[in-house]
């Protein structure tokens, strides 16, 4: 799932490498570029809590092709440009919807996780260093990850201090590709 807006900026440029390296390892690669969908907000209307197997949202839009790419994914990376410490809207947007399509949590009673078990990690890019750029979300994240039962692998966070430099250099290709070397061989310990 990206959530740039460009499709040529520093997030695309990041997740190039990182796919490569996923793809010559072995995994099969879907990318969705949020931008492209159409991904309504969620109107916590809880239709979806009284579908227990599927996703049950009633808006007729993008999200149900995602959600059927996800249950069908064993991985899902989650790319996404870092905008005042956060996501971007359409990632935002989906997560929310994916929160309670996902997991049926909060109708009359609790049902499951339809995700549960599935690897998640992210990628960023953040004008701030790492450390207080992209950690609020990385914070906010591993508690939805924790909250939906998935098990989360990880963040690659690239920072772009702007100023007229390049973003994408040799080390950043070589710290993309490894951390997707990492994903393909998850820490056994």
């Amino acid at each position: 799932m990206q959530g740039s807006p460009r499709t040529g900026g520093n997030t695309a440029s990041l997740v190039e490498p990182f796919a490569d390296e996923l793809s010559t390892g072995g995994a099969e690669c879907a990318l969705v570029r949020l931008y492209e969908k159409n991904i309504r907000p969620c109107t916590a209307c809880r239709s979806c809590q009284f579908v227990s197997a599927g996703f049950g949202c009633p808006i007729g839009d993008d999200v149900q092709e995602i959600f059927d790419l996800i249950l069908s994914s064993g991985m899902i990376v989650f790319a996404t440009p870092i905008y005042s410490w956060y996501c971007t809207a359409p990632m935002k947007a989906l997560l929310d919807r994916l929160v309670y399509g996902m997991n049926k949590y909060y109708g009359d009673t609790k049902g499951p996780s339809l995700w549960e078990g599935k690897a998640a990690a992210l990628i960023t890019t953040c004008g701030y260093r790492p450390e207080k750029g992209a950690d609020a979300f990385e914070t906010g994240m591993i508690r939805y990850f924790r909250h939906s039962r998935l098990t989360y692998l990880g963040m690659l966070c690239e920072r772009d201090p702007g100023y007229g430099r390049v973003f994408m250099d040799s080390e950043k290709d070589h710290r993309a590709r490894t951390f997707a070397q990492k994903l393909l061989v998850p820490d056994s310990s």
